[in-house]
């Protein structure tokens, strides 16, 4: 051993930690120009010469990069906190099996954190929940929402913006959950002629129905709202060439309307129970029927060319609906369920992105990346509508609103930012009708 390896490793062991002090950057600093002190310098001639030296140096380096590396996590840490964000779940083994729902993780106990301003706080626009969610799968009851995240379905806590429950889900279509009472309703499988719908209680997310649905002749494809709930407590499928009427209760199909020419992509009834409207049609074109459901009767029938419609919702005025896939998506209006007097609602989304209605609050709200709009259930006319911002020339998205407690609750996603989550917002007093 040379003479300066000698001395390196005497230096190595002086600075070795002492129980309980740390070492730090400053002290090895410290030794080293302490020790270069004691003893005149060499001149390093030899390759081997240079190795205690760059060893030394070595040392200094990945210390100081630590250090940095420390720093840079707890700063990255400190300025990005976690308000909500549930423990990854596994995929259910089979339809009949349902796994217990899974508690909330650490993190998500933990304080939530400061809600962030968003979209320069348009409707005070805040990010109470941060973690990406299902496009079009957010709903609301109580003091909860219920949305589906990569393969989960997530209850979150309004007062504190945190998961506190998640079971195994992945949605085989686009569909917003139905909240009955104390059961939230999914469509589990909705493939060939095999349709099951699943209930979890509405507070602990267990499984507490499984009802499986029949598709008469098959499924349609493509189909976007397929469940929807009546004032009398039913759940109306679109299931295949037929509408199936489903009793909770009972936890099976009570009546069906059958349909000639077409299978049904979407569902939605009236708030006063009487209506049921029907989406049928090939693609590139819709035929909406009214049925009278205290009869049974088709009561009108309207038709017109809409690309990738869907996404019926009922109000006291009349049922509205999409159109357009891709690049572009929009609402419409049908005053009394009459296509040849319907109209477009709002300028909808791009990007890929969807703009869907929502009938919640005693409004009807339609999300995008260019506005926000609450729209009046009776005449489908805007009440109050704001502008989004984009960030940075990249598209801000809000969508499947849904409002509780005099607010309004969106599905958020700021691609430049690298944001998503669940958004707060306060709408203006016109929203309220």
């Amino acid at each position: 051993m040379t003479t300066e390896e000698r001395q390196l490793a005497d230096m190595l062991h002086r600075i070795t930690p002492e129980p309980p002090r740390q070492v730090t950057v400053e002290d090895v600093a410290f030794r080293l120009a302490s020790d270069a002190g004691k003893e005149p310098r060499r001149r390093l001639t030899s390759r081997r010469g240079w190795a205690p030296a760059l060893a030394a140096a070595s040392i200094v380096v990945i210390a100081g990069a630590s250090a940095g590396l420390a720093t840079a996590l707890t700063s990255h840490s400190s300025h990005n906190p976690a308000p909500g964000g549930g423990a990854p779940v596994s995929s259910a083994s089979s339809q009949n099996s349902s796994p217990a729902p899974s508690p909330a993780s650490p993190a998500q106990t933990a304080p939530a954190g400061t809600p962030l301003r968003i979209a320069d706080g348009m409707w005070d626009a805040k990010l109470i929940t941060r973690q990406s969610f299902t496009q079009g799968t957010l709903a609301g009851s109580g003091n909860s929402l219920y949305v589906a995240s990569a393969d989960g379905l997530d209850r979150i806590d309004l007062a504190s913006g945190r998961i506190v429950q998640s079971v195994p889900y992945s949605p085989p279509i686009p569909q917003r959950p139905v909240v009955i009472g104390n059961t939230v309703w999914v469509v589990w499988s909705y493939s060939g002629g095999d349709i099951i719908l699943r209930g979890y209680d509405s507070t602990t997310l267990a499984q507490v129905a499984s009802v499986p649905v029949p598709a008469i002749g098959g499924v349609a494809s493509p189909a976007a709202g397929v469940l929807a709930a009546g004032p009398d407590g039913k759940l109306y499928v679109a299931a295949g060439d037929s509408v199936a009427t489903v009793d909770p209760a009972a936890g099976r199909v009570t009546h069906r309307i059958s349909l000639a020419g077409g299978r049904v992509s979407s569902v939605a009834v009236a708030p006063d129970g009487s209506r049921l409207y029907v989406g049928t049609g090939p693609a590139g074109s819709l035929r909406l029927l009214v049925y009278d459901l205290a009869t049974g009767n088709q009561a009108l029938s309207s038709q017109m060319s809409l690309n990738g419609a869907g996404n019926l919702v009922a109000t006291s005025g009349g049922v509205w609906g999409t159109t357009g896939i891709g690049m572009s998506e929009w609402v419409w209006f049908a005053p009394g369920g009459d296509l040849t007097r319907s109209f477009r609602v709002s300028q909808g989304a791009g990007a890929g992105l969807d703009s869907l209605p929502t009938s919640s609050g005693g409004a009807v709200w339609i999300g995008g990346t260019h506005e926000l709009v609450c729209a009046s259930p009776a005449t489908g006319k805007a009440m109050a509508r704001t502008i989004i911002p984009a960030d940075h020339s990249i598209v801000e998205h809000f969508g499947s609103v849904t409002a509780l407690g005099g607010r309004a609750y969106a599905l958020y996603q700021d691609d430049a930012a690298h944001l998503s989550g669940v958004a707060s917002l306060t709408p203006p007093r016109a929203c309220s009708g």
